[in-house]
């Protein structure tokens, strides 16, 4: 595994930062210029030389040897930017000889009051989404392209949507906190972890616990708003290194206590959903102070980092050096590297630069057994099981991941956005495959269905006389002039990133490959908005469910020749299981396919409907989202494609592997884990659910 990989590296240095000479710039082609304009200085300077101390006067001699003065300085200049440029191509443009540079960055940025998240809903404290008293959704806060503005055709259009008349006035009220267990912990148990944790470092706050007891379904958010999660985590800590983190396990499992894992919090699986027959304390382990950047190898392009690092500090500190992961899930601004592993987890740019398991080379694992680490990372290895693939996706099961050896890419040069819109999803789905076919593939290619569409123009703010007059003349473009109808046409998004030269390339196959679909090219600014709007759209889901309407998304993914099938059998089944218990208006169903593969797809789907007068409706939306994923396997289609099992979904595990693979992760989690210290039972592991 890796970590002692980030520990027992060798941290000698050349040097400890970037070359920030601006002369360390030069192409070879101004180095060549460099060179030849020395000699010829130095041949004119030579001759000028000689000349004034044949023909001249003394007087006039020694002005002439100072303007040779002057151009030798000019030559020597220019020597130095050949210098330079060649330390450049020495120490920058190839590999190093003989050394082995690591920048060790220092502490992670401090993350501002102003970046206090939420432990009622989704995201930051500052961001909302309201209604105004006219009835319009107004969006708080200013971090987002959203923040601050009216969205006047928001609310309209989803009443018309789902068939209902919604009153902005009548919400549900809240009952969050009301409903809080106490703590089971025991004084000795808190005695021993205060022998070695900080007052800071341990806590059993009401509101800490109940946070650090569920993730974001809409089960759970359900729960913690109207109903109660009856079994919470008895304590939170906060470890600050791994020798705390093996600390904490050697005194849980002395004390019989148990474990469970915390890093954003963001799941989806109910993976930290405390299981309600569990009689052991509960400690929950937040990895957040664990969030330094160790080291950064600019030459071999690794890192590593400690698993508690939130991914947007990562990136901030990455770049700070011209790097990237280039992993950007959905939930980046709260979600963790070692909640990424532990989910098997993929990122809106994978296109190029792949999954988490292709980012990742190694990582360290804390077990109850000890430590699984390895020396070193190579490129590529041969040496037995590799343990870490087991790993990946584990979701909590065998232990608590400190720290990860990841790949780099140098920050791309250039960053562009685009948009195509579609007369159908059948042309857009065909545009994509022949797409993947070729070997310019932008960074991130999303294509949204009708109804998908129809939402991201209600998500418009209200705009200028200007601006309603552009999008008026635009409207009639594309539904006169082009033939668009209203009702079916489709827009594809892009985010394009490289060398310049490449992204230009890139540019150009996908606008041909649009073309022969029958593709309009709508634009940078839409694709530019639809990226940025995946981060604030995330807060509608609370947002709805205080107006009576309950939401969600779940993925899949699947083979080329199942797409267009698989969407329209999952949407009809919503359709069919919303009528059949009789519920109010119309459900809201529409998907998107978003990361691309030679030999398939990932599609994400969104659902939602009206619960005012339901009883227990979220368990009538999770009995519609089972039959929708039963639809997904009947149709061919993945169990998940990336936000993991928890318990969630366990129940169709047994639909996809056989027997003797359950029995084999049954007993690799009894081998690894034997007393069951790690018990959050995700997909059915742990000593609790088997005996049951």
């Amino acid at each position: 595994m890796a970590a002692a990989t980030c520990a027992g590296y060798d941290h000698s240095v050349w040097s400890t930062a970037p070359l920030r000479n601006p002369w360390v710039r030069l192409s070879p082609m101004a180095t060549r210029r460099c060179l030849d304009i020395t000699a010829s200085l130095m041949q004119f300077s030579t001759a000028c030389y000689d000349r004034s101390v044949r023909f001249l006067t003394p007087r006039a001699g020694m002005k002439m040897t100072g303007w040779i003065a002057l151009v030798l300085a000019a030559g020597a200049a220019c020597f130095l930017l050949w210098a330079a440029a060649q330390h450049r191509s020495r120490h920058a443009g190839g590999p190093r000889t003989g050394g082995n540079a690591r920048i060790e960055p220092g502490p992670p940025p401090a993350v501002p009051e102003s970046d206090a998240e939420s432990f009622e809903v989704w995201g930051f404290d500052d961001t909302r989404f309201h209604v105004n008293s006219r009835g319009d959704v107004e969006v708080s806060g200013s971090r987002y392209e959203l923040s601050g503005k009216t969205l006047p055709s928001l609310f309209r259009w989803f009443q018309k949507v789902i068939d209902v008349r919604l009153d902005p006035t009548d919400m549900r009220p809240t009952k969050y906190g009301q409903r809080i267990p106490a703590s089971r912990a025991p004084q000795a148990l808190r005695d021993a972890l205060a022998d070695f944790l900080a007052p800071d470092q341990i806590s059993d706050d009401g509101e800490q616990r109940l946070r650090h007891g569920h993730g974001h379904t809409q089960e759970e958010m359900y729960a913690i708003k109207f109903e109660a999660i009856v079994r919470i985590p008895d304590l939170v800590v906060w470890p600050a290194d791994e020798d705390q983190v093996v600390r904490l396990m050697q005194i849980a499992a002395a004390l019989d206590a148990c474990l469970i894992p915390f890093g954003g919090g963001t799941n989806v699986t109910d993976a930290l959903r405390c299981p309600v027959d569990e009689d052991r304390p509960i400690i929950s382990v937040d990895t957040r102070r664990m969030n330094r950047v160790l080291w950064i190898d600019a030459e071999n392009r690794m890192a590593c980092i400690q698993a508690g690092a939130v991914g947007r500090h990562i990136i901030e500190q990455l770049a700070e050096h011209g790097f990237t992961m280039g992993h950007e899930p959905d939930s980046i601004e709260f979600s963790t590297l070692g909640g990424w592993i532990s989910t098997h987890a993929s990122g809106m740019k994978k296109n190029r630069y792949g999954n988490i398991e292709d980012i990742v080379l190694d990582f360290t694992l804390v077990t109850p057994g000890g430590k699984l680490a390895r020396s070193s990372v190579a490129p590529r290895e041969s040496v037995g099981v590799d343990a870490r693939r087991f790993i990946l996706g584990s979701e909590g099961s065998f232990g608590i991941i400190t720290e990860a050896v990841v790949r780099l890419f140098p920050l791309p040069e250039v960053q562009e956005y685009g948009s195509v819109l579609f007369p159908s999803f059948e042309q857009g789905v065909g545009f994509m495959y022949d797409l993947a076919s070729t070997s310019d593939v932008p960074a991130s290619v999303r294509l949204v269905d009708n109804l998908q569409f129809q939402f991201g123009a209600a998500l418009k703010p209200e705009s200028s006389r200007l601006g309603k007059l552009a999008g008026k003349l635009q409207k009639l473009w594309v539904l006169k002039v082009l033939g668009f109808e209203v009702d079916k046409m489709v827009v594809c998004t892009l985010v394009f990133e490289g060398d310049r030269q490449e992204v230009r390339r890139q540019e150009a196959t996908v606008y041909r490959i649009a073309q022969q679909h029958g593709g309009f090219e709508a634009g940078p600014e839409n694709g530019r908005r639809g990226y940025q709007l995946t981060f604030s759209i995330a807060y509608i889901r609370d947002f709805v469910m205080n107006h009576w309407v309950l939401a969600e998304s779940f993925e899949t993914s699947m083979p080329w020749d199942r797409v267009l099938d698989l969407c329209e059998r999952v949407k009809a089944r919503v359709h069919d299981e919303h009528r059949k218990r009789d519920l109010p208006g119309k459900p809201f169903i529409s998907c998107r396919v978003t990361q691309i593969y030679p030999t398939g797809v990932c599609v994400y789907f969104y659902m939602a409907f009206y619960y005012k007068g339901v009883e227990a409706p979220e368990r009538v939306f999770s009995e519609i989202e089972k039959g929708a994923r039963a639809e997904i396997l009947a149709a061919g289609g993945s169990l998940s494609h990336h936000h993991g099992i928890g318990k969630h979904r366990e129940d169709f595990l047994s639909e996809i592997m056989s027997p003797a693979l359950l029995e084999w992760n049954r007993r690799a989690k009894g081998a690894v884990d034997p007393d069951n210290l790690f018990a959050a039972a995700n997909q059915g592991l742990g000593r609790k659910r088997e005996e049951a």
